[in-house]
């Protein structure tokens, strides 16, 4: 059965930027939901099957939202909408809010990255206010993940022109010469989760195309070696494992227009001879300086599965009952 719905504007330029160019994100609507979408004037009229037709209007009052809290419509928040509506998510509104609320960054599938903890929160805050930002704490806290986030938005903002992540390749001892394969191949393994998080982020294929115009650069700390990096967003993750000469070198590499995060887990400190950790260090040096955040996560700031607890649990648990079959045999031999 075939109906019409109609959506009131209020504003003429709504309805420009729902539409979007060449009407673009309307095809997408109409071909998703089998329906018709036309604009007269402050009115948008919805025909088609009854049931695609509410589905539709409900992925157009979504975009509407996004649209008057001063959101640019992406393809990736087109897409979000669609499948939160197609999925029949009750909490629509509200994830809708949150997407708005203090989003860091939309993933390349639409999926909004935000703070799930108020250290997490304090961290993007201080990114934004801060030329240099530290953030140090426990693995699974989100310090690199959020950091890329803040990278690929200010990108995407065009407030800088290059995203430049680099750590320090020590398990190789920076001697790289010994790997086999090209430079590329030998650095690759100490960049991987960094790659990881960029591609989320981007998808593989605009990821490439910035990496070739030289936008986007992966790369060892020794490389940073003599240059100044202007214009860009730069990040040091696994900082703990700098020397102090390295970590100096690294943050005077800073250039104008560009912000710099650097992170790590001082608990995880793995540097030859014991040397001393740049980062332990540059906390301690950099503490009162303006325009530098210095943000510790804790245990309660770790956002990983919750199925971690449980396996832990049961590693323990297997552990306890090994000592005890232990001590039995021992005593039978006994």
């Amino acid at each position: 059965m075939t109906t019409e719905q109609v959506i009131q504007i209020d504003r003429m330029e709504q309805a420009v930027r729902l539409f979007g160019d060449f009407d673009g994100n309307i095809r997408v609507i109409e071909g998703e939901f089998q329906v018709r979408v036309i604009c007269r004037g402050t009115e948008v009229k919805v025909t088609g099957d009854v049931e695609q037709v509410a589905l539709a209007v409900r992925a157009v009052n979504g975009l509407l939202t996004l649209i008057n809290k001063g959101e640019e419509l992406s393809d990736q928040s087109l897409r979000y909408v669609i499948s939160m509506v197609k999925e029949g998510s009750d909490d629509a509104e509200e994830k809708l809010a949150a997407m708005t609320a203090d989003c860091v960054c939309l993933t390349a599938r639409g999926k909004p990255v935000k703070p799930k903890t108020l250290g997490q929160k304090k961290y993007v805050e201080a990114i934004r206010g801060n030329t240099v930002t530290l953030g140090v704490g426990p693995a699974g806290t989100g310090k690199t993940y959020l950091a890329v986030a803040a990278a690929v938005t200010a990108f995407r903002a065009k407030e800088i022109n290059r995203i430049i992540l680099t750590r320090p390749a020590v398990e190789a001892g920076e001697k790289l010469g010994f790997l086999p394969g090209d430079l590329q191949q030998k650095v690759d393994p100490y960049l991987r989760p960094l790659y990881d998080a960029l591609f989320e982020m981007l998808g593989a294929e605009s990821y490439q195309k910035q990496q070739e115009r030289g936008a986007i650069e992966v790369a060892p700390l020794a490389y940073m070696r003599g240059r100044t990096l202007d214009d860009s967003f730069i990040i040091l993750d696994e900082a703990q494992i700098t020397s102090i000469e390295q970590m100096k070198m690294f943050l005077t590499r800073l250039g104008s227009n560009s912000r710099m995060v650097v992170t790590g887990d001082i608990t995880q400190i793995d540097l030859p001879d014991a040397k001393p950790s740049g980062l332990v260090n540059a906390v301690k040096v950099l503490k009162n300086i303006e325009d530098v955040a210095i943000i510790q996560f804790t245990e309660r700031d770790v956002v990983r599965h919750r199925l971690v607890q449980a396996i832990i649990k049961a590693y323990e648990k297997e552990e306890v009952r090994r000592s005890h079959a232990k001590q039995n045999q021992s005593n039978h031999h006994g």
